[in-house]
């Protein structure tokens, strides 16, 4: 059995390989590692790639790196800046609550990205307590996540996962109702058994409507198009004309892959590998400038981040490739 990895590579991997094992070393000959360093490898291990501002996030890590500190993270923002995915957000919460406060699909005013919102619901079809159940669970996930109309640790703003029980690097679901569902339990084992249709890499697969809202990250860079599928089904219409994208699943799809894989090839040649014929971007190497042990352990660290992250590893694999427990059937 392959060793556990260090806490620094939660967000990639679950057992050290060899390459980590490299790159630990490296991490050793340096220790004690500068509390400045140290922030830089955080936040390299917070790197989301599905995120829709993930090519700004890996920006900043390489300005970074090359610092030796860092300012930047989750929660570091000033408070009261926005930013326009926010308002995609705010529009989809508020036509979401609206119809299931009893408002027609089609009086619906705000567009939700470029969609209009009464279209979007439009989606979901001939009102039912089933439907507005299951589209107060996607309006509860998503408020959630944001910062309106509560703060994110008023017990109003909080979400009670569907199927998923683990962590967010944990792949645990529940076997049987949560309690706060209790009354209606029917409709959470209708939302778990029905099964969407699309696929994951390419191949065909089937994904619980109960995960799909789980993993509903208004974050995420397709949420729009996530949300359109969601609200397909809770219509009715399973077969989604588009895959699912979450997390790691369909990861492949993300806007900034060729980017990314660009990213990782300068990277190798800053630590020490040499030129190949992929491409090197000099703009990164002039920001990153002359290496050090200190930069060649956090380029390493982040270019294994991405790698795995665009590729995941055996052991998270499972994660990325979101189906659901084997207890279901529709």
């Amino acid at each position: 059995m392959a060793p556990s990895c260090r806490s620094w590579w939660v967000n990639c991997a679950g057992e050290s390989d060899e390459e980590i094992a490299r790159i630990d070393a490296m991490e050793d000959r340096i220790t004690p590692v500068p509390p400045g360093v140290s922030s830089v490898r955080q936040l390299i291990s917070t790197l989301e790639l599905c995120h829709h501002k993930s090519q700004r996030w890996v920006a900043n890590i390489l300005e970074a790196i090359a610092a030796g500190q860092t300012n930047k993270g989750l929660g570091t923002r000033s408070a009261g800046r926005g930013h326009s995915a926010e308002r995609v957000w705010q529009n989809a919460c508020a036509a979401l609550s609206a119809w299931c406060a009893g408002r027609p699909a089609g009086s619906l005013e705000p567009l939700i990205d470029t969609v209009p919102a009464s279209e979007m619901l439009a989606r979901v079809g001939t009102r039912s307590p089933l439907k507005q159940w299951q589209v107060q669970r996607v309006a509860d996930k998503i408020r959630s996540q944001i910062h309106w109309p509560q703060p994110l640790d008023d017990p109003a703003a909080q979400y009670t996962w569907l199927l998923l029980g683990g962590g967010e690097y944990e792949l645990l679901y529940r076997d049987r109702c949560p309690e706060q569902y209790a009354e209606h339990e029917d409709f959470w084992l209708a939302t778990v058994r029905t099964l969407i249709h699309d696929t994951d890499d390419g191949q065909a697969a089937k994904l619980s409507l109960a995960l799909a809202i789980d993993m509903l990250w208004p974050c995420h860079w397709r949420f729009v198009e996530n949300l359109q599928i969601v609200l397909d089904a809770i219509g009715g219409y399973l077969e989604a004309a588009e895959p699912f994208a979450a997390c790691g699943r369909n990861i492949g799809l993300v806007p900034t892959r060729a980017w990314l894989e660009t990213v990782c090839h300068t990277l190798r040649v800053f630590f020490g590998d040499p030129p190949s014929s992929r491409d090197v971007d000099p703009q990164i190497l002039a920001v990153l400038a002359e290496p050090t042990e200190v930069k060649r352990w956090l380029a390493a660290s982040l270019e294994k981040t991405i790698r795995l992250q665009l590729s995941p590893p055996a052991d998270l694999r499972a994660i990325s490739s979101l189906a659901g427990p084997a207890w279901i059937k529709p």
